[in-house]
């Protein structure tokens, strides 16, 4: 055997155990989708389609699983995400925004869920949300920029409430708690943003 043969075999188990590692990450991500919160191994196994043995030589523990899943999320958020031009009227980029966070918001909603119920006990929940919490800031910085300049001592109060309005806790509140629908928690939170932002000029 040749040593160009030894890379290609080296290259074939490699894409192998990454078709293997997505599989189990779909599996985990589909069983949260369809309501089963708190999927256990042998579940996400069996949905996979591999042994549980091969889950946990994969994934060592669960909390490298919710790394690996939570990578996932972020994907398919960024695959639907579009950005939004600062250079729009106020009213234009307030109703853009709150219709791509709505948007993505229901994306993530089994998972938010999921993960709301084990983040107490878990490192990497808590990780995987504040990696959603900074990207919403960034946006909420790079798009509502002239409006945070204008607020001044009061910039950064601004921001975190720009950003608390836009999380899915607040959202599980308006479409959970208060039982609307998509549209009508989706006029809430643009109602919230706007106020906010306007009161910014004042």
């Amino acid at each position: 055997m040749g040593q160009a043969d030894v890379p290609a075999r080296v290259d074939g188990r490699t894409a192998r155990a990454e078709r293997t590692r997505a599989a189990i990450v779909e599996a985990h991500l589909a069983l949260i989708s369809e309501g089963d919160l708190r999927p256990t191994g042998e579940r996400i196994a069996d949905r996979a389609g591999v042994s549980l043995r091969t889950l946990w030589t994969n994934f060592k523990d669960m909390e490298t699983l919710f790394e690996a899943s939570g990578e996932r999320l972020l994907q398919e958020q960024d695959a639907a995400y579009r950005r939004i031009s600062p250079d729009l009227p106020l009213a234009k980029r307030v109703d853009a925004y709150c219709r791509q966070r709505a948007r993505l918001l229901q994306l993530i909603t089994p998972s938010a869920r999921a993960a709301q119920m084990r983040e107490p006990v878990s490192a990497q929940l808590h990780l995987n949300r504040l990696k959603h919490i900074d990207r919403v800031r960034d946006e909420v910085l790079d798009l509502f920029a002239a409006e945070l300049d204008r607020a001044g001592a009061g910039r950064d109060e601004l921001v975190n409430a720009l950003v608390a309005a836009s999380m899915w806790p607040a959202w599980s509140m308006l479409r959970d708690g208060l039982g609307l629908g998509v549209d009508k928690a989706r006029a809430v939170m643009t109602r919230t943003v706007r106020a906010l932002l306007t009161e910014s000029k004042v």
